[in-house]
């Protein structure tokens, strides 16, 4: 039985796998946040003298790309990148996920919709039938914390202060638990339309194209259905 970072480590490489095509001494990467994501910097990093460098979706991945040799760039210098590389907390068989265990879902967001492609690395238990088991992270400007709290009740949902954290935009996070995600975009949009939202962890409006799912039988593929 294969141990869950066993399984990370196998997405992880089957990612790399999946990107070297892509790599040409021009192209830029966009690359996430967390456990998976780190054990996928350094399967790649043997092959940094194959692309141009990486645009990363938090302070923690450029650092770990940094100490590696890939070179990081800052988003506005990127006019385009190929393929986004990031996990997920939770994700559906439409593959909406829910994102920002981490804390890092608005930069992963704003990376991810400069990229042609957006690559989701799991294992297979964050697979979900319906999302919503994991609490919904919400990042607030500190100012309106309390005020989006009320409104995210009135939602049905339960919102609790992530206690000593503060986002790399140096704001908080809400994470709401108790939410029936019936609609996963309609919701994404609806939060995110609260006055004080800086973005939420919901990934639906723009979810994944492509997901690899690493399981005791290996790595699968996972394909967005064109609507």
């Amino acid at each position: 039985m294969l141990t869950q970072t066993e399984l990370k480590q196998n997405v992880a490489n089957a990612a790399v796998e999946y990107v070297l095509p892509f790599l040409k001494s021009d192209i830029i990467l966009g690359v996430g946040t967390g456990s998976t994501v780190d054990l996928f910097i350094d399967a790649l990093a043997p092959y940094k003298d194959r692309f141009l460098g990486a645009v990363s979706s938090s302070e923690r991945s450029s650092a770990r790309m940094a100490a590696l040799g890939i070179q990081v760039f800052d988003l506005n210098q990127v006019p385009a990148m190929p393929l986004y590389i990031d996990g997920a907390d939770e994700i559906d068989q439409g593959l909406n996920m829910i994102k920002g265990g981490g804390g890092a879902q608005t930069r992963e967001k704003i990376v991810a919709s400069v990229a042609d492609q957006f690559v989701c690395i799991v294992d297979e238990s964050k697979l979900v039938e319906r999302l919503g088991q994991f609490p919904l992270p919400v990042e607030v400007i500190p100012m309106a914390r309390e005020a989006v709290a009320r409104q995210l009740v009135a939602l049905g949902g339960q919102p609790a202060l992530r206690e000593g954290f503060v986002t790399d935009n140096a704001c908080q996070i809400l994470d709401v638990s108790g939410l029936a995600i019936h609609e996963p975009a309609q919701l994404e949009a609806t939060i995110n339309n609260i006055p004080g939202v800086v973005c939420n962890g919901l990934f639906a409006l723009a979810g994944a194209d492509v997901v690899l799912v690493s399981g005791q039988g290996g790595v699968r593929r996972l394909d967005k259905v064109a609507s």
